[in-house]
């Protein structure tokens, strides 16, 4: 009888966070392509542009100039996706047609006044001002909203409409879909075993690091989940337990910096592109949830990239994946392989070596 072999059989992973399962199936990586071809990320993007709403110097659609700001830059979205305030819809018994009132706040934050600069291109010292924007933005929005979400969207395959370094904070009256799965599945596994369901699962993925795990420093790990669904997703970890962006230390918030420098130049190097990604921040909720024990969170950011075969052939989420099943064409271990093997300095500065 053939031996399973999780490089070449087809098989389930459980994703415990999302209660949830992927279709793992290694053998489909062997097929030809003849599918849609995305363009190439144009890496000629000017330092200023003064017609770019994020710049300095700029007007907006709002009407609003842009200072002439030297590092990060935090402004209310012009286009936003949720209001402070307004009328709530009205109460419905029927259990068909149900309607709930949504208010918050949505923010931009820009990085980083050139518009040539990502994140793995940026100082170190600059990335460790973004993340104490971030951790700012969480106190302030998180004393009035259940939900804080930080996140970035890189590169046009993403939906990013503009290429200077920023991302957005969508605050929120309410706990949205992802994080109230979260909040159920950990709070029962430490229920059940007695520990954070992630700080287990660190602990775990440490003792066998010849697999997962890409990069460790003092206080992060860097490692693709076991369940991952996108083709390299990552998961970055920080060492202690901690339940919110806020509660890192300063030493913690240096480390980091360094930590997402090292990992974006990674993701760089796979394709030699600037690698599109959603990127976020999933820690406790905020708001009422301040005063009530979220002991079972831990603080964790995901990385999802599209890019599966080359810079311009992607990953679709359709058809199986959007009826069925979220499917991957191949392992995570496949996948820490390939990014392991990588080099640690930007293919842009090659020519520095």
């Amino acid at each position: 009888m053939e031996k399973f072999s999780a490089s070449e059989h087809p098989h389930l992973r459980y994703n415990p966070l999302r209660d949830d399962w992927v279709v793992v199936s290694p053998h489909r990586a062997k097929r030809p392509w003849q599918g849609q071809v995305e363009k190439k990320a144009i890496d000629d993007v000017p330092r200023h542009d003064p017609k770019n709403p994020l710049c300095p110097r700029v007007t907006r659609p709002s009407g609003q100039v842009n200072p002439d700001y030297k590092n990060t830059f935090i402004f209310d979205n012009d286009f936003p996706a949720l209001l402070p305030g307004g009328p709530d819809p009205p109460k419905n018994d029927d259990p068909l047609f149900q309607a709930a009132p949504a208010h918050g706040n949505c923010r931009v934050i820009c990085f980083h006044p050139y518009s040539d600069l990502t994140l793995p291109l940026m100082d170190v010292g600059d990335i460790k001002i973004v993340i104490d924007t971030w951790a700012a933005e969480m106190i302030n929005l998180g004393k009035t909203n259940q939900w804080v979400q930080i996140f970035e969207n890189r590169g046009a395959v993403m939906g990013c409409s503009n290429p200077h370094p920023h991302c957005q904070v969508w605050a929120s009256s309410f706990l949205p879909n992802e994080p109230s799965v979260k909040h159920r599945t950990q709070r029962e596994f430490k229920e059940k075993y007695g520990k954070p369901m992630l700080v287990d699962y660190l602990e775990k993925e440490l003792s066998k690091k010849e697999e997962r795990v890409l990069l460790e420093s003092s206080h992060w790990v860097w490692l693709v989940p076991y369940w991952a669904t996108w083709p390299f997703e990552t998961m970055l970890l920080p060492r202690r337990h901690v339940l919110r962006l806020q509660d890192l230390t300063d030493d913690e918030k240096s480390d980091l910096a360094q930590m997402m420098k090292n990992l974006l130049t990674i993701y760089d190097n796979l394709f030699e592109v600037s690698f599109p990604y959603s990127m976020g921040w999933h820690g406790a909720p905020t708001g009422t949830y301040l005063e009530e024990d979220c002991s079972h969170w831990q603080l964790h950011a995901l990385f999802y990239p599209p890019l599966l075969r080359s810079a311009t052939v992607k990953k679709f989420m359709v058809g199986y994946e959007m009826l069925a099943s979220s499917q991957r064409d191949m392992t995570a271990e496949q996948a820490a392989d390939r990014l392991k093997a990588l080099p640690r300095v930007h293919y842009k500065h090659k020519t520095d070596q």
